[in-house]
């Protein structure tokens, strides 16, 4: 089974695809020989260096906008499509009742009042630098062990599936979230050392009593909500094709598609967005959102997020049944499923090239998938059969003890994570303002979000350990011009 996503094309019988190839020639010419050969990266991975990384899609924009635009090949019609769901994922909800009746029914208990409180600019979200910081970006979800009926995971009977921090006047907030810090040490073959932070996360100030024994928390940050109907478009025979639960070709990846339940389809399917991919669709990711984020019901999700404990979060005025209702709905859906994705930038800089090959070398692709072709089911044409740069098989790995939340989700186990996107992974910080990474951010860079690779990547992350300075300054370079 070839994990390389289609990108090295090289005839190969054989089967080994072409890093086995290299390790052959360290017998057939010597160590000396291969190191001269594998200097030669820009040749190696040239073929990662692709401008339009969304296909036809894609925009050539790199400054703060550059995750705000729309797919380049909508039509006027469909632009105008996306400007309304734009406006309902951008601007504050209310609470209920109110005189701007389509946008009234906020909470009563949430996070945030608009989608865009935690996706500024349709970006990525950090951690709160402190106790009183107004970011919204950082959930921390809870449930209890067992599952619910469709086997996803089931929420605490006082709080819920999610802590909810903030809430409307009438009602009392749950509680906060509590970070505290340790060190982690460590260095590279050169001597050089490094410092990671390791995050602790537990709740404060809980207003409706302890929660339930055994309840797990799992931290996730909000991340770039780009090309997510080009996601949702990849072909599910594809995600099993990539698939290799028992890893029967030995390389130590095995890959697992998430199986989750589909409220609109009313039957299980494949899971693609989420950090554990426990969301099936744009829409549903969307109205989940909607319904634990900021509080407002749809058709999806009809009922308030209110549990039995918290009576007077039942009785407030709503704003209508639904309060975002399908039309609005399917415009936001349209709006964050036709995100253009950023161009590829520098693709003739020699560090770009050279950690391309530094990329291949170290066998990222394997879960990384640089190139997938979307299929001809789509919320619009323009999203059909792209050649696109995503660089994710969307399925599950096993990421190690260091990166574990302990909490299942559906299929996915308590160390597991979907491989997330890397495409605009290097203009977060023109766009954020920031450079943390990984699900609960404790990355403050892209060297440090490698280095907590375990788990599966654990072989690919102590190969980048070995790696010269230089090797390793060319591939964050690869990685920044994403």
């Amino acid at each position: 089974m070839s994990r390389t996503g289609g990108l090295l094309r090289t005839a190969n019988p054989a089967g080994w695809g072409l890093r086995g190839w290299l390790w052959l020639l360290v017998v057939l010419v010597g160590a000396g020989t291969l190191g001269v050969m594998l200097r030669r990266d820009a040749a190696y991975g040239s073929e990662l260096l692709v401008a339009e990384l969304g296909g036809k899609t894609t925009a050539f924009t790199s400054n703060v906008n550059a995750f705000d635009l729309p797919a380049r090949n909508l039509t006027d019609e469909e632009r105008r499509l996306a400007q309304v769901g734009d406006s309902f994922f951008t601007q504050n909800w209310v609470t209920a009742p109110a005189s701007t009746a389509a946008r009234d029914g906020l909470g009563p208990l949430f996070n945030a009042a608009a989608c865009s409180s935690c996706h500024s600019h349709d970006g990525r979200s950090r951690l709160p630098t402190s106790d009183d910081d107004p970011a919204r970006g950082l959930l921390l979800r809870l449930s209890v062990p067992g599952t619910d009926e469709h086997g996803g995971p089931l929420g605490d009977p006082i709080y819920g599936g999610q802590l909810q921090d903030r809430s409307i006047e009438t009602v009392l907030t749950e509680g906060r979230i509590q970070i505290e810090w340790t060190e982690v040490s460590g260095a590279y073959a050169d001597g050089t050392t490094y410092t990671l932070r390791m995050p602790h996360f537990s709740l404060a100030d809980l207003a409706y009593g302890d929660p339930a024994p055994g309840i797990m928390l799992s931290p996730r940050i909000a991340p770039q909500v780009i090309g997510q109907g080009l996601l949702q478009s990849i072909p599910e025979s594809r995600l099993v094709e990539l698939a290799d639960p028992d890893d029967a070709d030995g390389d130590g990846i095995s890959g697992r598609v998430n199986y989750v339940w589909d409220v609109r389809a009313g039957k299980t399917s494949v899971g693609r967005f989420g950090w554990k991919a426990g969301q099936p669709t744009v829409e549903q990711q969307i109205a989940a959102a909607f319904i634990g984020d900021v509080g407002v019901t749809s058709e999806l999700f009809p009922v308030e997020s209110c549990t039995d404990e918290q009576y007077r979060c039942q009785v407030v005025p709503n704003g209508g049944s639904p309060e975002l209702d399908p039309d609005r709905l399917e415009a936001v859906t349209f709006y964050a499923s036709t995100l253009a994705v950023p161009a590829m930038r520098d693709v003739d800089d020699e560090a770009v090239q050279r950690g391309a090959g530094v990329f291949l070398r170290l066998g990222c692709d394997a879960c990384h998938t640089p190139t997938h072709v979307t299929g001809d089911e789509a919320i619009t044409p323009a999203l059909t059969g792209q050649e696109i740069h995503p660089f994710t098989d969307l399925l599950l790995h096993d990421m190690g003890e260091g990166l574990a939340d302990g909490r299942p989700e559906f299929l996915a186990t308590g160390t597991e994570w979907r491989t997330p996107p890397l495409w605009g992974i290097g203009l977060i910080e023109t766009v954020n303002g920031h450079t943390e990474y990984l699900h609960d951010g404790r990355a403050r860079n892209l060297e440090e979000a490698i280095l907590w690779h375990g788990g599966e990547a654990e072989a690919s992350r102590d190969a980048f350990k070995a790696l010269s300075r230089e090797d390793r300054e060319a591939l964050i370079r690869f990685l920044k011009s994403l």
